[in-house]
């Protein structure tokens, strides 16, 4: 690897390596609100491959992950009835920061302050393979899905919106 492609680690770099985990690292340019959209198209992926990482709460404002594709909307109303909550919605951004110890926009499910459980739009596993939030603004790490359902739990959803 490039000594310029190398970013140094992070939370989720650290967890991953602790756990043996072989990624990939595509750092590129940060565009604040580009989104997945945006990282994908720099890196030359498909939107439908870039994970996104959104923090989110239930009606008792209890944290919780969804691991979305990067092209895709989260049904909120879906989701809340296939987990047993009576709502789900967004954290607001610093709510966000808090839970997950990283800052929206480079939010990982990997490594994170306070354990959450995750939730994965389901096509996203029959994927070959995904790049997702790496721990830091303007870094993904590429894996195999499957990681994330080994190595947290993450609960199988479908609640995908077209963009």
């Amino acid at each position: 690897m490039a000594r310029k492609d190398h970013v140094s680690e992070t939370p989720a770099t650290a967890f991953l390596k602790a756990n043996g985990v072989a990624f990939t690292e595509h750092p590129y340019e940060y565009l604040e609100h580009g989104g997945a959209q945006h990282s994908a198209q720099v890196l030359g992926f498909d939107p439908f491959t870039v994970v996104k990482t959104l923090v989110m709460e239930d009606e008792k404002a209890r944290p919780l992950i969804v691991l979305m594709h990067g092209n895709r909307k989260v049904s909120t109303k879906n989701l809340a009835r296939q987990i047993g909550a009576k709502s789900v919605e967004p954290c607001k951004p610093e709510v966000a920061n808090r839970h997950s110890g990283y800052l929206v926009g480079g939010t990982s499910p990997f490594g994170t302050r306070k354990p959450m459980p995750v939730y994965v739009e389901e096509s996203i596993l029959s994927l070959p393979r995904i790049v997702l939030n790496g721990g830091r603004r303007g870094y993904l790490v590429g894996i195999e899905p499957g990681v994330v359902v080994k190595l947290l739990a993450a609960k199988p959803v479908n609640c995908a919106l077209a963009e």
